[in-house]
């Protein structure tokens, strides 16, 4: 399938998706000047910068989205620090082929600031789970997650570091597993045509 990454902010996990082999065949940014577009132009990866503030609804947006995305014959799409909601057109379009990253275990802490409020909530396991997107907030099929201890002595960032290192390791994975058709939605259920113990965050 040709990919689509969609993101917003730093890039790690376009980037481990691409050092991981993932072919991505364009990212897309709804920010300019982002570091997640650097990632993107190194590794010879075309880019579109689509900014809000230049449309004047969210609908106009999503058009200009969905026609960018069926120009380039996109099949799947890959949520990677993507900080808008996907509008109706496009998530129908995709439907079972659009995955999201969510760094908690949903149903916990959906939204921003997820691994903040898992840390100011004293959880002792949080976590990473990749979902399908439909037309929630963080309330897809779940695909996969990965439990992530909290120590009482860490700090914040000590948190975030130890989420993200099973971001970069599990994203890819899902990635190449939908890819390949490994794993499916069908209705709302999540269908794994081969047994993967990463499913559940054993690498």
């Amino acid at each position: 399938m040709k990919w689509a990454a969609l993101v917003g902010g730093y890039g790690s996990n376009l980037e481990a998706m691409l050092e991981y082999g993932n072919a991505v065949h364009l990212v897309i940014s709804h920010k300019a000047n982002v570091r997640a577009l650097e990632v993107a132009e190194k590794y010879h990866v075309p880019q579109v910068v689509l900014l809000p503030k230049a449309y004047e609804s969210r609908q106009a947006f999503d058009a200009a989205l969905l026609a960018v995305l069926q120009k380039e014959n996109i099949e799947a799409l890959a949520l990677a620090g993507y900080l808008r909601w996907l509008g109706p057109e496009v998530i129908a379009h995709y439907r079972g082929r659009a995955v999201n990253l969510h760094p908690a275990l949903l149903p916990s802490f959906p939204g921003l600031n997820a691994i903040e409020q898992a840390f100011a909530h004293g959880v002792f396991w949080t976590g990473v789970t990749v979902h399908f997107v439909d037309d929630g907030h963080d309330t897809g099929p779940i695909i996969a997650q990965a439990a992530v201890p909290r120590y009482r002595e860490d700090t914040l960032d000590d948190l975030r570091e130890r989420i993200q290192h099973h971001e970069h390791r599990l994203y890819p994975r899902i990635v190449e597993a939908v890819d390949k058709g490994i794993v499916h939605l069908e209705g709302e259920h999540v269908i794994w045509e081969e047994s993967k113990s990463w499913i559940n965050g054993h690498y």
